[in-house]
Order: C-alpha cells, then sequence, then structure tokens
C-alpha cells in the first residue's frame, strides 16, 4: 500500500520539525512548511492526503488555507492546530471544512487518533471520486454503442441541448435506451456533479406518486408517519428523469405543468412552497399526442414538454447495430460470470439480426447473457438462442404469401444495402465496395427503396 502523505505546516520551527518527525515514526511520509507561501507552493508541487497547519502564520491565516485546499484539492483533509483554542474559532474551522482541530500543546495520543480517523476520512474521499468518475466514464455519450443514421442526429442533438436547462421529452417504445440516455443527458452537462434521480411514475400506485415526487408532511395522510423528502427536491441543481410520464393523473399533470413553469411545489399536506434549481427529462412510450386527443394527458402540458423531443428508434430499424449491441453484451457478461467466450457464429448471427426484437435492446442484452450463461461451447451458436427468435423465423420462412419474386426480395435487398450504408457511415464510395457493385447501381437503389430522400432529410448526404 502507498504511503500517506502529510503535510504539516507551523512557523515554530522546534513543532514543525517534531511533528513532523513523530508522524514519520507512525508510518506516513511527511514535509513541512513554516508560511503559507511555503505551503502552497508544496501542494502545487506534490499531492497530499493530509495538511496539519497552524492558524497563526507569518504571512497569512491557516483558516485561508484550508479555503484554498478545500477549493483546488477538494480531496484533502485538513487538520487544524492553535495555541490560542476557543471554542468561537473551533466551530469556524469545522464551518470552513475542516476536520478537526486541536489545541497546543499537542498530546500524542489526541494527533494520532485524529490522523488516524482523517485519513480513512481522506480514503473515502478518495473512493467515492473514483466512482464517481467510474459513473461519469460509464454513462458518458460516446459509450452509446450506434452507428445507425437516426441514432447519430440524436447523438448531435443531444451534445447541443445538454447544457442547457430545457426541458427535454423522449418517446420510442420500451427497453430502446431511454433511461441510458437521460443519465448521459447528465452526464453531459454542467450538472454532472449534482444528483441524477430516476422516477418511473408507472410502477407507482397515483396515490403515492405524488408524495414520491414531492414529498408529504407527517399525518398528511394514512401511513404518513414521518416527513418525507421528495425526489424533486432530492434532484435540487441536478437531473430528475421522469419515465413513462403518460401514466400520471390529471391532478398530478396540473403540479407538473407548475414545475416545469416555476420549479416551485408544495409537499402532500403542506403550505410551505420550495422551489428547485432542477433539469427535468421526461419518457414516455405512448404517442402523447395521441394522448392529448383522447383526452388522456393535458394538452397545454403536451406542448410545454415538447420542447426539445428526441424520437429514439426501436431496435428492428437499427439492424446495423445488432452485431454490435452483441459482441459488447458479451464482453461484458463474459467478464461479469467468468465465461470464456469467444464470439457469436455467423449462422447465429443472422439468426439475430432477422428477429423484430419486440422488446428492443432491453431484449437483446437478457439474451446474450442467458447465451454467456448456459452455452457450452466457445462461441455462441443458433442452440443456444431462445426458441421465440428461432420460431419466429421458422414460420416467417413455412409462410407463404403469394407475391411476385422481384416484390419478395425487395425488403431484403433494401435492409442489406441499409446496413451496408449504416456500417460505411453512409459513404457511398465505400458502401459500393463493400457490396460489390458499382456507385450508379448503388444510387438506383437508394432511389428505388427511398434511401436516398431519408438520407437527404437527415443531412447525411
Amino acid at each position: 500500500m502507498r504511503q500517506k502523505n502529510i503535510l504539516v505546516i507551523d512557523d515554530d520551527k522546534i513543532i514543525l520539525d517534531s511533528l513532523c518527525e513523530f508522524l514519520r515514526l507512525e508510518g506516513f511520509r511527511t514535509s513541512g512548511a513554516e508560511t503559507l507561501k511555503g505551503a502552497l507552493a508544496k501542494l502545487e508541487q506534490e499531492y497530499y492526503n493530509l495538511v496539519i497547519t497552524d492558524v497563526n502564520l507569518p504571512d497569512g491565516d491557516g483558516l485561508e488555507l484550508l479555503d484554498i485546499i478545500k477549493q483546488n484539492h477538494p480531496q484533502t483533509v485538513v487538520i487544524v492546530i492553535t495555541g490560542y483554542g476557543t471554542i468561537e474559532s473551533a466551530v469556524k474551522a469545522i464551518k470552513q471544512g475542516a476536520y478537526e482541530y486541536l489545541t497546543k500543546p499537542i498530546v500524542d495520543d489526541e494527533l494520532r487518533l485524529a490522523v488516524e480517523k482523517a485519513i480513512k476520512q481522506q480514503s473515502l474521499l478518495s473512493e467515492n471520486e473514483s466512482l464517481r468518475l467510474q459513473l461519469e466514464q460509464k454513462y458518458r455519450l460516446e459509450n452509446i454503442i450506434s452507428h445507425n443514421y437516426k441514432m447519430a442526429k440524436i447523438f448531435d442533438l443531444v451534445e447541443a441541448v445538454a447544457d442547457t436547462k430545457t426541458t427535454i421529452l423522449m418517446a420510442g417504445p420500451s427497453g430502446t435506451g431511454k433511461s441510458m440516455l437521460a443519465r448521459a443527458i447528465h452526464h453531459s452537462s454542467s450538472r454532472r456533479n449534482k444528483p441524477f434521480v430516476e422516477v418511473s411514475c408507472g410502477a407507482l400506485p397515483e396515490t403515492l406518486l405524488e408524495s414520491e415526487l414531492f414529498g408529504h408532511t407527517k399525518g398528511s395522510f394514512t401511513g404518513a408517519v414521518n416527513n418525507k423528502e421528495g425526489k424533486f427536491l432530492a434532484a435540487d441543481r441536478g437531473t430528475i428523469f421522469l419515465d413513462e410520464i403518460s401514466n400520471a393523473s390529471a391532478a398530478l399533470q396540473a403540479k407538473f405543468l407548475r414545475v416545469l413553469e416555476d420549479r416551485q411545489f408544495e409537499a402532500v399536506g403542506s403550505n410551505k412552497t420550495y422551489t428547485v434549481d432542477t433539469r427535468i427529462v421526461l419518457a414516455s412510450n405512448r404517442n402523447l399526442k395521441e394522448e392529448v386527443k383522447q383526452g388522456r394527458f393535458r394538452e397545454d402540458l403536451y406542448y410545454r414538454i415538447n420542447v426539445v423531443t428526441i424520437d429514439l428508434p426501436p431496435l428492428c430499424e437499427r439492424v446495423g447495430d445488432v452485431r454490435l449491441l452483441c459482441e459488447h453484451f458479451l464482453r461484458v457478461y463474459s467478464t461479469q460470470h467468468s465465461r470464456n467466450k469467444l464470439g457469436i457464429t455467423d449462422e447465429a448471427m443472422e439468426y439475430l439480426e432477422r428477429y423484430s426484437w419486440p422488446g428492443n435492446i432491453r431484449e437483446l442484452e437478457n439474451v446474450i447473457e442467458r447465451a454467456a450463461l448456459l452455452s457450452k461451447n466457445k462461441f455462441i451458436g443458433p442452440e443456444d438462442l431462445p426458441n421465440s427468435i428461432m420460431q419466429e423465423q421458422n414460420q416467417q420462412q413455412q409462410t407463404y404469401k403469394p407475391m411476385s419474386l422481384k416484390g419478395a426480395l425487395a425488403g431484403p435487398e433494401k435492409n442489406i444495402i441499409q446496413q451496408a450504408l449504416e456500417a460505411n457511415h453512409w459513404n457511398r464510395q465505400a458502401t459500393a465496395k463493400a457490396l460489390e457493385i458499382n456507385r450508379t447501381t448503388l444510387f438506383k437503389k437508394m432511389k428505388q427503396y427511398g434511401l436516398y430522400a431519408e438520407a437527404e432529410r437527415l443531412g447525411l448526404i
């Protein structure tokens, strides 16, 4: 284990040397400084787990140093020492972020105990920061796997609006990755170090959803035995993601409208108004425009949340991404479950790419995890796939619908060309080469199947 590094600051040379020597004998690496300027220079040159500083320094104040450390070296813990200890100065030091406050003369046992506790606190801070960085890395936009042109447009849109306060509405079937995209939006914004709170509006009864979102006071309803802070307050200065927003009741929709407009609300059973600075991202797997027509969703709320809309395509429209996602999930679950899987056979991949994926990415992930766990071979084969995938395609092959051969081949041909275009980032020369046809033929096929018009609409050509 790497030795912990401690910086000791005191203008009394005898005390400084004594403290450094004591801490070295306790197994720590130590450095000393007699002035504020000298301490700042050492902090710039080297990382310290712990700083022990006197309050009174010849060229400044130990509490001033405390503020600088808090701002520029947040993972460094500080112990303040002084020869003129008062309750007021101790309270002031702790309020400014000092971990401990000791008075001279320093007792060895007190110092030893204070340093041990401070080092443990510093280890927790470092661990929390490491976990935060891992989460930030995991949910970065670049980690969302896709070569699909529709997803590329979505990524451009997210980058444009991520660091704004505007409300974002995500639409699309269940399992298309709305939750992960919401986290990517949060981690791409300046709010990344603040809370990200996710609430599934469809998973809670209507009677509890309002309490979950806005909190409640003790005795406001049966079972409310204590005051409870709601999710909106928990997400203050961060981001709240409200999934399945179409499940909210009419009364709750009215409250949502106020929160969206004023960022204000009251807890259930309370007259106190809370104001929050919360970024709101919403999602629905239902067509909200249709819900408005049917009278199930407020029209004014719909137009208030429909500022920036992201339509996530189902996986069946992202056939070119199936292979990428399969390979990614196989790597993840082979490692997670300690299975030595080398890949997926071409035959199995054909089945996976032809399947309709009604459960979208979530279903595909479950299929690959199951195969990684149960397969007895190094490569995942058709025998490792669920019966539903095999049966669907067997039924498709067995069902005959009267049509011309040209009409029957049109669908598969369009899919192959679209997959090749996506794999080559819509570069027609590279796509024509991959398909072993000339560019003129490719251009005619793109026109015939509407792929050229779609690419023009999305700005890919």
